[in-house]
This record gives C-alpha cells, sequence and structure tokens, in this order.
C-alpha cells in the first residue's frame, strides 16, 4: 500500500536527500553541482519482500546560481538487505546549465599546472571557497554522491561537511585523478565521519569513483 507523506517529514526529507546526492553524483561535475532545494511531494510504498520505496517530487538548484532551479521526479527503493545500496531512478524536468565551458577551463586550467594541485579545508572555517578552489569542492560533491548513495539506508541523511585534504595524482593518460580526504555529516546521529576517495574525471566523460573507504574518525579532530 502506498502512503502520501508530508515533504517535510523526516522519511522524505532523507530519501529527498539522497535523491539529491545521486543526481549530482550523475550530473555533477566540476562546471555544475546540484542541491536539494525543496521536497515537493512524497509517497511511501511498502513492497513485501523487496522493501519501501519512495516516490518523490523535488526542485533542485545549482550550487553556483541558487536562483536556477529544475524540477525532478525519483524513485529510491532501500531494499531489506542493508549490503545493498538503495536503487535510485530519476528524471529531470528543464535544462540544466550548460557546464562545457566551466568543464574545460578547469581541464585545462589543471592540465598545464607545472606541479600537482594539493589543497585542504575546503570551505575554510569561516565557509568560505575562493573560486579556483569552487571546481574542486563541486567535484568532491558529484563524488561524494556516489559515496553517499552507496552508504545510505533509510534511517540516514548524509551530507558533504568539508574536503580536509584533496592531492592531484600525476596520470599518464587524459583523465584528471584527485584523492580526497572529505568529511560527511550524518544529520540523525550528527557524526562527522572521514572518508577517502579517490576520483577520476574528464571533462567528455562522467565522475567516477574508483576507490573509496571510510576513515578511523580521530583524522577529523
Amino acid at each position: 500500500a502506498a502512503m502520501e507523506l508530508p515533504p517535510s517529514h523526516y522519511p522524505a526529507t532523507r530519501a529527498a536527500a539522497l535523491a539529491a546526492a545521486f543526481v549530482c553524483y550523475r550530473r555533477g561535475s566540476p562546471g555544475r553541482g546540484l542541491a536539494l532545494r525543496a521536497v515537493r511531494r512524497a509517497v511511501r510504498q511498502g513492497i513485501d519482500g523487496v522493501g519501501t520505496k519512495y516516490h518523490l517530487e523535488l526542485v533542485l538548484e545549482d550550487i553556483l546560481d541558487k536562483d536556477r532551479t529544475v524540477n525532478c521526479t525519483a524513485e529510491v527503493l532501500y531494499h531489506l538487505s542493508k549490503t545493498t545500496a538503495p536503487d535510485v531512478q530519476f528524471t529531470i524536468e528543464g535544462e540544466l546549465k550548460n557546464a562545457d565551458e566551466a568543464d574545460d577551463i578547469f581541464y585545462n586550467r589543471i592540465k598545464s599546472l607545472e606541479k600537482e594541485l594539493v589543497a585542504e579545508n575546503i570551505p575554510d572555517s569561516h565557509g568560505n571557497v575562493s573560486p579556483e578552489m569552487e571546481p574542486i569542492r563541486l567535484l568532491a560533491c558529484a563524488a561524494s554522491g556516489y559515496v553517499i548513495w552507496q552508504n545510505s539506508t533509510e534511517n540516514t541523511k548524509f551530507q558533504l561537511a568539508q574536503i580536509k585534504h584533496v592531492k592531484q595524482v600525476k596520470r599518464s593518460d587524459e583523465y584528471l585523478e584527485f584523492d580526497y580526504t572529505i568529511l560527511l555529516h550524518e544529520m540523525v546521529s550528527q557524526e562527522i565521519i572521514p572518508w577517502q576517495m579517490t576520483v577520476l574525471w574528464h571533462p567528455r566523460h562522467s565522475v567516477q569513483v574508483t576507490q573509496d573507504s571510510q576513515q578511523p574518525k580521530h583524522i577529523s579532530e
């Protein structure tokens, strides 16, 4: 049986946060980040022997241009078996901002560096991100969407809190590779969880997380 939920209820906002993170992973890049603006509608449906499915209507905003929004419908299926990542499907209504130019500018800038990029604490303690680090943050947003998707259950709500450290890894091919240590904020338990992720990216391909692992807590202290 399906049940309409008030959009502000925790189960609806948790499923919506996961859906938004997944969309950001699939459609985000150094030139474009997407975040959840609002939940318009949420329906929860129990499926016997399978799990719980949420049918969602969302509004997503562009991280760099908050006036720019798109509507999105999504389905999130949380499996009974906790070892399986949720199934997420989505449809975006309307056009996302074209990120090709911004992506190419970032790609060429990194490719032309004398030595590999290294940075830490993005945003800084005042919440600021320098313009040249914004693409590094947006790339982390997309990549963290993968980590959030893989580790979400019906009772979690993750968001990227900060990049603790990022370093570019030298490659002989056309891809850019970055090794990130991020802090994920789990909003239900209020835990801050350090996570390592290796990210591959090229302007003509989507973001890939080739390796990721939860790190011991004491790193964040």
